[in-house]
């Protein structure tokens, strides 16, 4: 059994391989893995975006005031759960954490049409943000540690998507 890493001496590797027992037993991991979604052998934070579409959806009823309550919510409880799983784990930021996509992607739903095209737009735009960083993206995800880290990158890509879909809305709209 691998021990434990201190925080300030976490392995970078995110791809280290975590026993789907251990992700589906162990409820912090259990959420910050996406309710499992993190597994996925190919393109973790894409599938792991998928919850947040269906909390999107599920939520579309309630009061925009709520809705955007709801995203406060998953990205302060995101702070913590994301850098416990990680620091029981031992990996900074590991691929299969994907409570931050989850955020994410709520956030930048809460501002696009509920229409299909819209909505896959703006997944598309999440996706292509978080994968790409550019800056400053690229530079919080390598300069803050813990939960902040984890979670400030995905919520500045879900803000450069929501604002393309808010200004493809205006220019066409």
């Amino acid at each position: 059994r691998k021990p434990r890493l201190p925080a300030f001496q976490m392995s970078s590797e995110k791809r280290t391989p975590v026993p789907a027992r251990q992700v589906l037993t162990d409820p912090v991991h259990f959420l910050a893995w996406g309710f499992g979604t993190g597994l996925a052998p190919f393109a973790p934070g894409t599938v792991g975006s998928l919850p947040g579409v269906l909390l999107a959806w599920a939520t579309l009823p309630l009061p925009l005031t709520w809705r955007i309550a709801i995203g406060v919510v998953l990205v302060l409880t995101g702070i913590w759960l994301c850098g416990e799983s990680a620091r029981r784990i031992g990996v900074h930021d590991h691929s299969g954490i994907v409570w931050d996509e989850i955020a994410g992607m709520y956030l930048v739903l809460l501002v696009a049409p509920p229409q299909i095209a819209m909505w896959a737009l703006g997944f598309a735009l999440f996706r292509l943000f978080d994968i790409w960083k550019p800056w400053p993206i690229r530079d919080l995800d390598h300069r803050l540690a813990g939960g902040a880290g984890i979670m400030l990158d995905d919520v500045i890509a879900a803000l450069y998507a929501a604002s393309l879909l808010g200004l493809g809305g205006i220019l066409t709209g």
